[in-house]
């Protein structure tokens, strides 16, 4: 008897295009997969966002993707996983994957015993990150640093600009100082600033961000319960805000012509 595969798309969503970073491991891991990509970019940054508004935002969102008959929903955020992953567990039906900074497996990689997290001001000071530190990387020294503005910059797309330079020099001098050899990416908008880290850091600082992980995790989710696609996916996006931007950077971000729909939640 043939399996019929489920052809329901996977949901996934951020604040803006930072959720793109995860989208492309998905892609990469499950290009038979139908997407759909939701950037709530009326509501950014969910970095500086209440606990009760990130709750409220958030399940608009999921409302919005479960209505689109997702099969799975991926929080491709830090700050929403940290603040509002529990409350949306209780209100929708649809099984939700969330995004954490990636604590454990930077800390199994560490030899220095110092190593650095950057991520929004929100997730930094969440009891979620404190609590993923404490519980996997209790023996070493760890920086954790709230970046303010850097999510904003790379909503942009421009990302070799003197702005953008002098912030990650801020927010990075401290973990160069330190002589720390392993950095986690603590926001999925900071993958696309790889490049630039690495050129301040140098090749002896390590960068780990979770997409790769949170992709192998969904697809092991759907492995198990039959519901991978069997041909060529295809993928919407929407946006809470400007369309014509969103489709701009993210076509930059993704290397494809994208043509993304405004939708009001």
């Amino acid at each position: 008897m043939k399996i019929l595969k489920d052809k329901r798309p996977i949901g996934v969503f951020d604040s803006g295009v930072g959720g793109l970073s995860v989208l492309k491991e998905l892609l990469k891991l499950m290009p038979d997969e139908n997407y759909i990509f939701v950037a709530d970019q009326l509501n950014i940054p969910y970095g500086e966002k209440t606990s009760r508004d990130l709750e409220r935002i958030t399940l608009k969102v999921c409302d919005f993707l479960e209505a689109k008959r997702s099969k799975i929903i991926i929080a491709a955020c830090n700050t929403a996983t940290c603040y509002a992953i529990d409350f949306l567990r209780t209100r929708i039906k649809t099984p939700i994957v969330g995004t954490v900074p990636a604590i454990k497996p930077a800390a199994m990689r560490c030899k220095s015993g110092i190593m650095g997290v950057i991520s929004t001001p929100a997730t930094a000071k969440s009891k979620y990150l404190k609590n993923l530190i404490k519980n996997n990387a209790g023996g070493l020294k760890v920086l954790n640093i709230g970046c303010y503005n850097l999510e904003n910059t790379v909503e942009t797309g421009s990302f070799d600009t003197p702005e953008v330079f002098k912030l990650l020099l801020k927010y990075t001098r401290p973990i160069k100082e330190a002589g720390a050899d392993t950095l986690v990416l603590g926001c999925t908008h900071y993958p696309f600033l790889k490049l630039q880290i690495k050129k301040i850091l140098g090749k002896s600082v390590e960068i780990i961000d979770s997409g790769k992980a949170i992709a192998r995790h969904v697809k092991k989710i759907l492995k198990k319960s039959n519901a991978n696609n069997d041909r060529n996916g295809k993928i919407s996006f929407y946006t809470t805000g400007d369309p014509v931007k969103l489709s701009k950077v993210a076509s930059f971000l993704l290397k494809k012509n994208i043509k993304a729909k405004h939708v009001s939640l």
